[in-house]
Order: C-alpha cells, then sequence, then structure tokens
C-alpha cells in the first residue's frame, strides 16, 4: 500500500495533476476553451442584439410611418376591387370607366407626378435611413475591434505547447 501511495503522490501528489499538465502541452485545455467560447459567444449576441435596436420614436412618428404604408396596400387593394366590381356589375363598372375615360390627359400626367414623388422620396428617406445605420454600425468598428483585441488577450492565456527539441534547434539557426 505504501508503494502505490508514493507513486499516487508522485503523479498527482502536491496539489497538481502531472498527467493534467503534460497533457495541456499537447492538447488544449476542453473547460478553457469552452469558457472562452462561451465569452465569445455572449459577446457576438450582445453586439448583434445593439445593431437591432430601434430608436425611440414619438406616436406621430409612428402614425406617419402607418400612413404613409397606406397608398401601396390601397392601390393594390382598390385594383383588385375593380375586377371584382367589374365581374359583379358590369353595367356600373362601364358606367365608372366611362366617367374616367372623360379625365384630361394632363391631369392623367398630374397623377403620375404625384404618385412618382411620393414613392420616390419614400424610397430616398429609407435610402437615407439606411446609410445613416450603416455610417452608426460603422462607428461602432472601433469598440469591436477593441472586442476583438479582448478575446486576442484571452487566447494568449493558452500554453504554447514547450518542444525542447523545437527550442533547441531554433537556438541553432540563429
Amino acid at each position: 500500500m505504501g508503494l502505490i501511495t508514493q507513486i499516487l503522490s508522485a503523479i498527482f501528489g502536491g496539489g497538481r495533476n502531472v498527467v493534467a499538465e503534460t497533457a495541456q502541452v499537447f492538447r488544449v485545455n476542453a473547460e478553457a476553451d469552452a469558457n472562452r467560447a462561451v465569452g465569445l459567444r455572449e459577446q457576438a449576441l450582445t453586439q448583434f442584439g445593439q445593431e437591432f435596436l430601434a430608436p425611440r420614436r414619438s406616436r406621430f412618428d409612428g402614425l406617419m410611418d402607418g400612413i404613409n404604408r397606406l397608398p401601396r396596400p390601397a392601390l393594390a387593394l382598390g385594383t383588385l376591387a375593380l375586377f371584382i366590381a367589374a365581374m359583379v356589375d358590369p353595367l356600373w363598372f362601364a358606367a365608372r370607366m366611362t366617367g374616367i375615360a372623360l379625365v384630361p390627359e394632363p391631369l392623367w400626367w398630374l397623377l403620375g407626378v404625384i404618385v412618382s414623388f411620393y414613392f420616390g422620396a419614400r424610397h430616398q428617406a429609407k435610402g437615407q435611413e439606411f446609410q445613416r445605420d450603416l455610417a452608426r454600425v460603422a462607428a461602432s468598428a472601433v469598440d469591436v475591434s477593441r472586442q476583438i483585441d479582448a478575446l486576442d488577450v484571452q487566447r494568449a492565456d493558452i500554453p504554447a505547447p514547450a518542444n525542447p527539441a523545437l527550442a533547441d534547434w531554433r537556438s541553432t539557426q540563429n
């Protein structure tokens, strides 16, 4: 019993685990690697979540956005309603289309300009909002760079495998 105790004390004694320490030279410590991966995932999820936080907006802004979203569905549903009306009551539909045929051509041009400006202005506003979001994300690049540097520091905690023969060979090469 004493011999076995001495052998086990030599391997695992003194609060050390020689087997684990030796294995870490050849293989990454799985527990430390998992802890680093959890930290990396948490930081990535936090950053991802912050990118999608919308700025606080007033009720008026929400109402105006809702009103601005009405014309396209109204035009689409109105066109479908015209097709349904033509099938349900062709005489009623023909009377309405005759009235539309009496609208002078300059008024059609004016309607075209108004609709074009409306959708063009909306497209431009959405494009500018997208560019502002891109600029905000680009401005956060400094914070992302700092986070990457912090992760690199954590990676530096991984012990490099020690190979005395390689170190000796390198010293002879210089």
